[in-house]
């Protein structure tokens, strides 16, 4: 039997110093840096087992939001294929493109670019009003993929009414542009772009090689959508994920009482 595990990687893996519980714990270990070689992302002791733990029994398939430049700055060796760009490219076992992969999602992109190039333009309308702002695209193989905001506040609050504005855009009403928010972040993609989409192509090659037990770890609410694909699930704990779980299990216990 084959046993997979597709692993979201930021917030999940490792995370930034400020986002770790104890940002003083020596056993820190330094997991990416910046473009300029700056340390941002780290793994506490519980994380580094984790990744020990996962690599002595599975096969490990990344499944990131990263660029591949981005993804070029983990420190850690992927043996099997690699998802990312939110799932608009899947990078064979030695770090290759998917060229029918690609193929598939250029296709598909055609047809919801114009919605989600309008959607972006306003986006940066939006931006350009507040210099707070630092609204980038992930352009990987000539294509772009998704675009995202950040703010220097460095929180939810502050993208908030960006978010309301990108909320009433035609092209997200009707869903050919999706939005997801965690953190300080917004990413707003074209429908084709889903992590899900991707982890669900490569089930099916692995499913023809021989029977396959999948597992799944991941932080946040966009991780759900491949995460459900799979046979077990992992949830960090204080994450938006395991929050969302909380509040959904303390709803129905409410029901339940009362």
């Amino acid at each position: 039997m084959y046993r997979y595990i597709f692993l979201d990687l930021d917030d999940t893996l490792f995370q930034t110093l400020r986002k770790c519980p104890n940002p003083h714990d020596s056993r820190l270990n330094l997991c990416a840096i910046l473009p300029d070689g700056t340390p941002n992302s780290y793994a506490t002791a519980k994380q580094q087992w984790l990744w020990q733990w996962l690599n002595q029994g599975f096969l490990v398939i990344p499944v990131t939001a990263r660029d591949l430049a981005a993804f070029r700055r983990v420190n850690l060796v992927f043996d099997e294929e690699q998802i990312i760009n939110h799932g608009g490219v899947i990078l064979d076992r030695h770090g290759q493109l998917d060229r029918h992969w690609m193929a598939m999602m250029q296709n598909e992109l055609q047809r919801y670019d114009e919605a989600f190039q309008s959607v972006w333009a306003e986006v940066l309308a939006f931006c350009a009003a507040d210099e707070g702002y630092n609204a980038r695209v992930a352009d990987d193989f000539n294509v772009v993929w998704y675009g995202y905001i950040k703010h220097r506040e460095g929180t939810e609050a502050a993208l908030a009414a960006l978010l309301a504005m990108v909320k009433r855009h035609p092209g997200v009403r009707d869903g050919s542009v999706y939005w997801h928010l965690n953190g300080n972040n917004l990413a707003v993609l074209p429908k084709p772009v889903a992590k899900g989409r991707a982890v669900d192509y490569l089930l099916a090659s692995y499913r023809e090689r021989g029977e396959v037990m999948s597992f799944a770890a991941g932080d946040s609410q966009t991780d759900w959508l491949f995460m459900q694909l799979c046979d077990y699930a992992i949830v960090p704990n204080n994450t938006q994920l395991s929050r969302l779980i909380t509040s959904v299990v303390q709803d129905q216990q409410s029901v339940f009482s009362g």
